[in-house]
């Protein structure tokens, strides 16, 4: 790696930390302490501009933004993290099976895959809400099934490369068992690749929560989301730009912040 290379992963890997870290900071912080209740509601301080008593300003409900900020904030990114974490798994399981077994059962997943991916997942999503119901469970329930496909088929890809490699002919020779080649011999080695496509997978996640949220079918009302606090102030844009704002220039840091991290770890692999 060059040290030009290496200059340039520090600066995205520097930016992307601060970004995701305030973010995630906040966030957690949400859900112990918030400057103003999220969900108390006063009449007499509704629209307030931005000020030192409430820095992002109030809503339509006299409610605090900031503090609505932070728990949309945390909200958003707990859900995104979950949905990631139940694709993610899923798609190691499938893909180390089909991509390193093959036969019957990989055609089955392949062709299952192939018909999720012809279609666009946040509609699948919205089908999938729209039957399961609305609510965190069946919303993270729904987005983990819909972005399953694409770590399904990048694992088998890794596996099918990897399954006829020296070191695992030789671990077969030796008697090793197939669940300790699939996930001590194989698995760490597919995991920096794997790693950009989970970064990648956050943010898609980020969006489609705070889209899912914004037609109101993800996180409901009172609770704070980005997406339904951007469906809330969409009435009063000309009025109290604030309230979409803050929200809006939330989503796009958290998203932008974790861009600029899995940008830079793809330049290490470089």
């Amino acid at each position: 790696m060059t040290a030009q290379a290496t200059g340039k992963w520090n600066k995205y890997v520097t930016a992307g930390l601060i970004m995701t870290g305030t973010a995630v900071l906040l966030g957690l912080l949400a859900f112990f302490w918030t400057p103003c209740s999220t969900t108390a509601m006063s009449l007499s301080e509704k629209f307030k501009a931005p000020s030192l008593s409430h820095l992002f300003g109030t809503d339509n409900f006299g409610r605090d933004i900031f503090s609505r900020v932070m728990k949309g904030m945390g909200t958003t990114i707990t859900i995104s993290v979950l949905v990631v974490l139940l694709s993610a798994t899923v798609g190691i399981l499938l893909g180390a099976l089909t991509g390193y077994f093959g036969g019957v059962v990989d055609e089955i997943v392949m062709r299952v895959t192939d018909a999720v991916n012809g279609f666009p997942s946040i509609l699948l999503a919205l089908v999938a809400v729209s039957v399961l119901g609305s609510g965190r469970q069946n919303l993270i329930l729904s987005l983990g099934i819909v972005f399953s496909p694409s770590y399904i088929r990048i694992v088998r890809s890794e596996y099918l490369r990897l399954r006829d490699a020296d070191y695992i002919k030789r671990a077969r020779l030796m008697g090793v068992g197939k669940c300790r080649i699939l996930f001590v011999h194989i698995l760490p080695n597919i995991l920096p690749v794997f790693w950009v496509s989970v970064m990648i997978g956050l943010n898609n996640a980020i969006l489609a929560e705070s889209g899912m949220s914004y037609l109101g079918i993800g996180v409901q009302p009172p609770n704070a989301s980005l997406g339904n606090m951007l469906s809330d102030a969409q009435g009063y844009l000309q009025t109290a730009p604030w309230c979409a704002l803050a929200p809006g220039l939330a989503i796009v840091w958290i998203v932008l912040g974790f861009s600029l991290f899995s940008e830079g770890i793809r330049r290490l692999g470089e």
